[in-house]
């Protein structure tokens, strides 16, 4: 691409795109030096990959704290209209949100951080969440939303727990032991909807195709649903839940580099071609509109207030 289509690209991207991306691959940048110095060169076995689990988390938070404060106007459409002040909320989470994931990536604060944010995921599943499933309990959709913001809740609090000292060398936290309860049911849940709908992408089951053209789209949704039934039910009976959890936040990522992040590929292709065929810096700026957003005008559909 020669160097003026190329400033255009970076100079046209807009807001909504930028700002998230910058974030999640800032708080990248900041913990994964960390965690390669202090943390896994110390650790041994399973340990080593622990680490990770923190900066992965802590990278989803960056990411919907720009689109809080990019999407802010149309994230405040979500939250109920008895709530006053809509778009003061979206910026408040979305500070909220950054001050977790710096707290949570660098281990500063990071039991309080966690609690805090803990608690504020789950008066969204309380106060945004359960009156959706409420007023429509036969939509897999209202269920899965409330329940994918609840294993968010669950394993801020489980992180929380896992820093406190316990009395004892044999005594778990109690917010490990509720939280691996939440987690469990969340995952059996999800687990069993993949093997009655198969056909939507693995992972948290929202409506969302799997691609024809992804291979053995059909294997990868059988096997994450046997995956989340088998690490739930060991996390609800609490058998070998260190390997369960460790099991299931694999294959999520797995999931998430086989399938997530191959679905867009075509339409980058396809797009950045015509980038590169046009003559006119509209047409230009109109590819880059639909490469960047998805052909979604800008709503991405994601955060913790818009479902």
């Amino acid at each position: 691409m020669p160097a003026p289509a190329l400033t255009l690209a970076v100079f046209s991207v807009p807001a909504p795109v930028f700002w998230p991306y910058f974030a999640g691959l800032a708080i990248l940048a900041i913990g994964l030096p960390l965690i390669l110095r202090n943390e896994v060169r110390q650790a041994r076995g399973l340990d080593r990959l622990m680490p990770f689990g923190r900066l992965f988390y802590a990278i989803p938070l960056a990411v919907f704290a720009g689109e809080h404060f990019t999407l802010g106007s149309l994230m405040a459409s979500g939250i109920p209209s008895w709530i006053p002040a809509h778009v003061f909320w979206i910026y408040l989470v979305g500070v909220a949100l950054v001050a977790a994931a710096l707290s949570i990536v660098v281990k500063k604060y990071s039991e309080l951080a966690a609690t805090l944010l803990g608690s504020m995921i789950l008066l969204f599943v309380v106060l945004l969440h359960i009156p959706r499933v409420a007023a429509n309990p036969h939509d897999r959709i209202s269920w899965a939303v409330a329940l994918r913001d609840l294993s968010f809740s669950s394993a801020s609090f489980a992180f929380a727990g896992a820093q406190r000292k316990p009395p004892s060398a044999n005594a778990t936290p109690l917010l490990v032991t509720l939280a691996r309860y939440a987690m469990a049911v969340t995952a059996i849940f999800f687990g069993v909807e993949h093997f009655l709908h198969p056909e939507f992408a693995p992972g948290v089951p929202l409506p969302k195709i799997t691609p024809t053209w992804i291979p053995f789209r059909l294997f990868w949704a059988y096997l994450t649903g046997t995956a989340l039934l088998v690490t739930g039910v060991l996390l609800l009976i609490n058998k070998k839940s260190r390997f369960a959890a460790t099991c299931l936040g694999l294959t999520i990522l797995l999931i998430v580099l086989v399938i997530y992040l191959p679905i867009p590929l075509p339409n980058i292709r396809d797009g950045f071609r015509r980038f590169r065929t046009s003559r006119h810096q509209r047409q230009r700026l109109a590819i880059l509109q639909h490469l960047y957003f998805g052909g979604k005008n800008g709503n991405t559909g994601t955060g913790f207030v818009s479902k």
